[in-house]
């Protein structure tokens, strides 16, 4: 590779629009091509970005650049990812980067056994705000965590993709990579139970999830909607106090440590820049040039962790008969 890492963007949809003025931030990187299986949504996509390449070709694609950004509907991502490492190229992956743990495991190995980065794009994972949450939590200036409730809730249009998406589409799909993760940070993989509840809207897609995990040691809560509104609040509680992140937690900005003592109570600004996508892209790019040396701030392990947890929640809706409709 030259000193730029010439990268690839699969996808046009409104992730990818976002990606490109973060990515353009970094000196390293030349977004020289962007790739749809239908040209014109490729070709406009370029035009509106000033990218060099509007492809459709796969094979153009692969090899035009050193690595690809994927940012295209969710049931796609496996086949893309693998057809990018197989091709020798290092892949960011939208989240969810894959619908099973299986999928998620495969495709970690070949990417260790090709020794290429893989990463999955939960840009909360890499942002500061949170990583300073998640080590002021495991610090034990809260005590022992005995619960975490995560909720992300927005109200969607409805005919946005993941309103109307069937098979992919609802919030547990579009938003629970976010609420799940300070779970799995704080609590880990291994849960003993889990249950999924949802409100369905009129094409079956979930409008409205909780997830609820029994932990020997704790218990957890995931909200999300995109037809009910909550407050959307990260909280952490210790047997000595707990951590608030307010909305949007997901782009932390600001937290607070609170205590019986409320004189005792401390709170944190933390800056946060643009969509956020900066951290990820700046994860992935130290990533590439550190390889062999380099732990990622989100492990394979705990993407592995999301996407078996993923996989549940596909197989519960599969049998589900009950659930609230409307």
């Amino acid at each position: 590779m030259t000193n730029q890492v010439k990268i690839g963007i699969i996808g046009t949809g409104r992730i990818a629009n976002r990606f490109v003025p973060e990515a353009r931030d970094f000196a390293g990187i030349g977004i020289c091509a962007v790739y749809n299986p239908r040209f014109s949504s490729a070709d406009g996509f370029a035009a509106k970005h000033g990218i060099p390449a509007a492809l459709n070709d796969w094979d153009a694609l692969m090899s035009a650049v050193d690595a690809v950004y994927i940012a295209s509907p969710h049931a796609t991502h496996y086949r893309y990812v693998h057809d990018s490492l197989n091709a020798g190229k290092h892949v960011l992956c939208e989240k969810p980067m894959v619908l099973s743990g299986k999928q998620a495991r495969e495709l970690y190995s070949l990417a260790e056994n090709k020794c290429l980065v893989l990463m999955e794009a939960i840009k909360t994972a890499y942002c500061p705000g949170f990583i300073q949450v998640m080590n002021l939590a495991r610090s034990g200036a809260i005590g022992e965590i005995r619960d975490v409730e995560a909720t992300f809730t927005k109200l969607a249009e409805p005919e946005l993709r993941e309103m109307t998406d069937t098979e992919t589409g609802g919030s547990f799909l579009e938003l629970a990579s976010y609420t799940l993760l300070p779970i799995i940070k704080l609590l880990g993989p291994h849960f003993r139970e889990v249950r999924f509840d949802s409100f369905y809207g009129e094409h079956g897609v979930d409008l409205y999830t909780k997830v609820f995990f029994k932990y020997d040691s704790g218990w957890a809560t995931s909200k999300t909607g995109l037809g009910v509104k909550s407050e959307g609040q990260l909280i952490i509680s210790g047997t000595k106090g707990y951590i608030r992140v307010g909305a949007p937690w997901w782009k932390t900005r600001a937290f607070e440590i609170c205590f019986e003592d409320v004189s005792l109570n401390q709170k944190f600004t933390v800056e946060y820049i643009g969509e956020g996508l900066h951290y990820e892209i700046s994860e992935f790019m130290t990533a590439i040039s550190r390889y062999k040396e380099y732990a990622s701030l989100l492990s394979p392990q705990e993407s592995i962790a999301l996407a078996d947890i993923i996989e549940a929640r596909m197989i519960d809706k599969e049998h589900d008969t009950g659930g609230l409709k409307t």
